[in-house]
C-alpha cells in the first residue's frame, strides 16, 4: 500500500456528501445496497464502479466457457431464487444481477466509470472524502461519505497475475492472460497450451477444444476435481412437483450448505478417505489407464485450496477425445517456437493461455488516510474480517474460499446494516474498531492459517493484508455455520466499537 501520506487532490468542480458510499457494483456490492436499501431505506447512497457496466468478475471474465465454479444456490442471493441450474454461465450471472438491479431500483444509484484515486477520513468533519475521476473524460470530483462500504472484490482488475518466465519475451506466437480475453481471437488450427490447472484453466480447456487444433494443459501441480452433473436430482423432483421457487431456492441454500459442510468435515477428519474419493471420480471419467496418478492427484490436501467442480466432466471428456492433453512438469524457458521444460521434453505451441491466478487487491490498491496518517492495512487487526482497527467508519467485505463467496456477503451485509440503525438510534456519527486492555497482549498472526489455505494468491501477498489475533472477534472466519450465528449476536455495545458523537 503508498504509505507517503494522503494523494493531494486535483480541483473538484463539485462536491456531493452521501451517507453511504458502497465502492463496486459486482457481486458483494449489488447485493449490500439491495440490503441496504431494505434495512436503513432512510439513508442516502451511492455505488461508484470503475467499469462501464455491473458484473465486477463477471464482466471481465470473458474469456470462453466462463462459468461460476460455486452453485448459483449459495453464489447467488437468499433472496432472489435461482432457477437454472447449479453452475451458471457468464451472460446468466450478469442477467441475474440485472434483475436484482432491477428489482431494487438500484440503477439510479450506480455511477459506472467512477475510480475511487484517494479516500481520507476527517475526524473533524466526521466522513470519508473520496476523490474520484468520472466519466469518460476521467474528470475528477469529490464525493464525501458518513460510512465506506469496500465491496471491491478481492483481485486487481487491471492485471492478472503471469509468473516471470524465462524467455517468455523469445515466444513468437500470442500470449494471452484469461482476465484479459481479446475481444475477437480466431483459434482455428492454432496448438494451444493452457498455463495452469486451476478452475479458469478447467474451464477454458473444453470450451477451446473445439475450436482448436489441440489444447494442452501445463501444470506444475495437479488440482482436485470434482465431477458431477450440472443439475440436483432434488431441485429438478421439487420442480416437477410445482413447488414454489422461493422454497425450492431456500431448501437448495440449505442443502448445498450442509453438503459443504460435511466436505469440509471430512476434509479435516479424514483428508485421505477424501482424496480417495475426489481421485476415483476422476478416474471413473478419464480413459483406462490414464496416469492419475501424475497427472490428477495434487501434494497437498484437499480443500487448502480450492476443489474445482468439472460440470458434466467436460474437461476429462476433452482429454478422452484427444483433443486435450495434460503436461505435468515445470517450464525450463520459453524460445520462438514454444516451451521447453525441466524434464527436456519440449511442446510447440501458437498461442499460450496464462492462466495463471491473479493478483491481491488490498482495498482496492486505494490510498488511504485518516487525519491525514497513510493507512498501512497490514499493521491493522480485522474485526472479523470485516472492519480494521483504527479506521472509522469503514466496512469490507471478503467472502469464503470454500464456502460461496455470497454466503459471506450477506453476513456482513446484515452487519453492517444492523451497526448503521444502532448508530443511527444513538446519534453516534463514527465508529473505529478497537483492541482491549484484555487485547494488549494478544499475539498477532496473518491474516490466514496458511496449514489451513495456501492458495497462490494469498501467499504472494500475505504480508499485505491486516491481522488476525488469537480470539474469535478478531479472526477472519471461513467457517460459514460459525458465522451464520456469531455475527447476527455480535454484541455492538461491546468495547471493541469505539464510538464517538
Amino acid at each position: 500500500m503508498p504509505s507517503n501520506g494522503p494523494t493531494e487532490r486535483p480541483p473538484c468542480s463539485t462536491t456531493e456528501r452521501f451517507d453511504v458510499v458502497i465502492v463496486g457494483a459486482g457481486i458483494s456490492g449489488i447485493g449490500c445496497a439491495y440490503m441496504l436499501r431494505r434495512h436503513c431505506p432512510e439513508l442516502s447512497f451511492v455505488i461508484l464502479d470503475a467499469m462501464e457496466a455491473h458484473g465486477g468478475t463477471w464482466l471481465i471474465h470473458k474469456y470462453p466457457g466462463a462459468r461460476s465454479d460455486s452453485d448459483l444456490f449459495t453464489f447467488g442471493y437468499d433472496f432472489k431464487p435461482w432457477k437454472g441450474d447449479p453452475i451458471a454461465s457468464r451472460q446468466q450471472i450478469l442477467e441475474y444481477l440485472g434483475s436484482v438491479i432491477d428489482d431494487a431500483g438500484l440503477a439510479p444509484r450506480i455511477r459506472y466509470r467512477h475510480t475511487v484515486r484517494s479516500a481520507d477520513w476527517s475526524s473533524a468533519s466526521r466522513c470519508w472524502s473520496l476523490d474520484v475521476s468520472a466519466g469518460p473524460t476521467q474528470e475528477s470530483v469529490r464525493i464525501e461519505a458518513g460510512f465506506l462500504w469496500m465491496c471491491q472484490g478481492y483481485y486487481r482488475h487491471d492485471e492478472g497475475y503471469t509468473p516471470s518466465w524465462s524467455g517468455l519475451e523469445e515466444f513468437g506466437g500470442d500470449v494471452i492472460h484469461p482476465q484479459h480475453w481479446p475481444d475477437s481471437v480466431d483459434l482455428s488450427g492454432k496448438r494451444v497450451v493452457v498455463v495452469g490447472s486451476g478452475a479458469t484453466a478447467a474451464t477454458l480447456i473444453p470450451a477451446l477444444a473445439d475450436q482448436c487444433e489441440h489444447v494442452t494443459m501445463l501444470q506444475r501441480t495437479p488440482t482436485y476435481f470434482a465431477a458431477g452433473r450440472n443439475a440436483d436430482a432434488l431441485a429438478d423432483e421439487l420442480r416437477r412437483l410445482e413447488i414454489d421457487e422461493t422454497w425450492i431456492h431456500e431448501i437448495m441454500r440449505r442443502k448445498s450448505v450442509r453438503d459443504r459442510a460435511d466436505l469440509i468435515d471430512l476434509a479435516r477428519a479424514r483428508p485421505e478417505a477424501l482424496q480417495r474419493q475426489l481421485i476415483a471420480g476422476v478416474k471413473a471419467c478419464l480413459p483406462e489407464g490414464y496416469d492419475v496418478q501424475r497427472h490428477f492427484t495434487p501434494p497437498y490436501k484437499p480443500l487448502q485450496q480450492r476443489v474445482a467442480f468439472v460440470p458434466d466432466a467436460d474437461l476429462f471428456k476433452a482429454i478422452g477425445s484427444g483433443k486435450a492433453s495434460v503436461v505435468t512438469d515445470r517450464i525450463e524457458t520459453f524460445d520462438a517456437a514454444g516451451i521447453r521444460l525441466q524434464s527436456g521434453d519440449r511442446i510447440d505451441c501458437d498461442v499460450v493461455i496464462t492462466a495463471t491466478g491473479f493478483d491481491l487487491s488490498v482495498m482496492g490498491e486505494i490510498p488511504f488516510s485518516v487525519d491525514g496518517r497513510s493507512v498501512d492495512f497490514s499493521e491493522t487487526v480485522s474485526y472479523r474480517g470485516i472492519m480494521f482497527t483504527g479506521v472509522p467508519n469503514m466496512a469490507g467485505v471478503y467472502g469464503y474460499a470454500r464456502y460461496s463467496w455470497t454466503l459471506r456477503a450477506e453476513l456482513v451485509g446484515a452487519f453492517v446494516c444492523r451497526l448503521l440503525k444502532h448508530m443511527q438510534s444513538r446519534n453516534l456519527r463514527s465508529v473505529t474498531p478497537t483492541l482491549r486492555p484484555e487485547d494488549s497482549d494478544m499475539e498477532l498472526h496473518p491474516w490466514v492459517d496458511t496449514e489451513d489455505m495456501n492458495a497462490g494468491y494469498m501467499l504472494r501477498s500475505l504480508h499485505r493484508l491486516p491481522k488476525r489475533g488469537e480470539k474469535p472477534e478478531w479472526q477472519h472466519s471461513q467457517d460459514y455455520l460459525y458465522e451464520s450465528k456469531a455475527l447476527p449476536e455480535a454484541d455492538l455495545s461491546d468495547p471493541i466499537f469505539s464510538y464517538s458523537t
